[in-house]
């Protein structure tokens, strides 16, 4: 998909991933509806492109369905069209295991992963099919296709916006659209303060501690995946190692996880 003069809704976009796909199509010469939670995200957000055209923030919360459903009107009447979704909005659990995680904490999580992306996807949606050519991306997880303990409800939240998306695929083929499901693996983001969760502290060699990919990096793999129009998207050696192994031995993934998250939850 060429990017020039496109227009793109970009959730999550005040932080992380989301604020490096925003500047990255900026940079490509897209207009953006940058869309968070966070004021002050945005804001930053907005100084860091600087003299950019082509950008509006937008304060929302993805699980008030009515705010999301006036959305598309808002960037409509900022921008003249829409011509992408980009879902990249989320947040983790508290590091604990299912008999200790508050049912609070597990709708928190699958509101915001999980129907914050059927909120925008819904309302958007009509918007996209009515292009000549249109993308719609939303980011799940490594933990979207093998169970992290400690993680349960975040990775059920992002199991879920993965069989959403590809049923969408299959849904529009033979349509303008093209639709892409990313799945990073660990990330140098923020998510843990942004989610309100503490991380446990990681013990062991320095050296021999999981390697993460930046934001920036990752969010260039996420707009190349949208120029390609990919049906998937694996950030990182570890996504796409656990992703081979998940598939040809899953119960030995799941065990290798298991065992790496054990001194993280006791």
């Amino acid at each position: 998909m060429e990017l020039k003069d496109k227009v793109f809704v970009v959730t999550g976009g005040g932080n992380g991933i989301g604020r490096e796909v925003v500047l990255g199509l900026l940079a490509r010469g897209a207009r953006v509806a940058a869309v968070d939670f966070s004021e002050t995200g945005l804001a930053e957000t907005k100084h860091l492109a600087k003299a950019a055209s082509g950008l509006s923030t937008h304060r929302l919360d993805v699980t008030d369905r009515a705010a999301v459903l006036a959305l598309p009107d808002a960037v409509i009447d900022e921008h003249g069209q829409v011509d992408g979704l980009l879902n990249v909005a989320g947040i983790i659990q508290p590091f604990v295991r299912i008999e200790q995680l508050d049912f609070a904490d597990i709708e928190r999580v699958m509101n915001v992963n999980f129907w914050g992306v059927v909120n925008t996807t819904k309302a958007f949606l009509p918007h996209l099919l009515a292009r000549p050519s249109a993308a719609l991306l939303n980011v799940s997880s490594m933990g979207g296709f093998l169970p992290v303990p400690g993680q349960a409800a975040y990775g059920a939240s992002k199991a879920a916006v993965k069989l959403f998306t590809e049923a969408l695929y299959a849904e529009s083929r033979g349509t303008g659209l093209a639709v892409t499901v990313v799945f990073p693996g660990g990330v140098g983001t923020n998510i843990t303060t942004n989610s309100g969760v503490a991380m446990p502290t990681l013990k062991g060699d320095p050296g021999k501690l999981p390697k993460t990919t930046s934001p920036a990096e990752a969010g260039r793999q996420v707009i190349v995946g949208l120029e390609r129009g990919a049906f998937r998207v694996r950030i990182g050696n570890d996504a796409k190692f656990m992703d081979r192994l998940a598939r040809l031995a899953p119960k030995r993934a799941t065990e290798l996880i298991a065992n790496q998250m054990k001194a993280l939850l006791g």
